[in-house]
């Protein structure tokens, strides 16, 4: 008898957090096999202007924790 969705769900719930997002990641990628045309070479030419951009001090990275709180700030408002 197969595993029905709840089952399934209740049993990943059991997971830690990191393997939870493991499974989920691997979910979201099992709906879309096929990428459209081009979507490679786009990512890629966008992943390299991040870079360059890092690189150069044009833009600077943010910590998580001052995201996640300006997150639940604006959530609050």
């Amino acid at each position: 008898m197969p595993t029905s969705v709840v089952q399934l769900f209740k049993e990943a719930c059991r997971l830690d957090e990191g393997d939870r997002a493991a499974l989920a990641g691997l979910l979201l990628e099992s709906l879309d096999q096929v990428p459209s045309p081009g979507v490679e070479a786009a990512w890629a030419e966008e992943i390299e202007r991040r870079i360059r951009e890092l690189d150069s001090g044009e833009v600077k990275t943010v910590a998580w924790e001052d995201v996640k709180t300006r997150l639940l700030e604006r959530k609050n408002e």
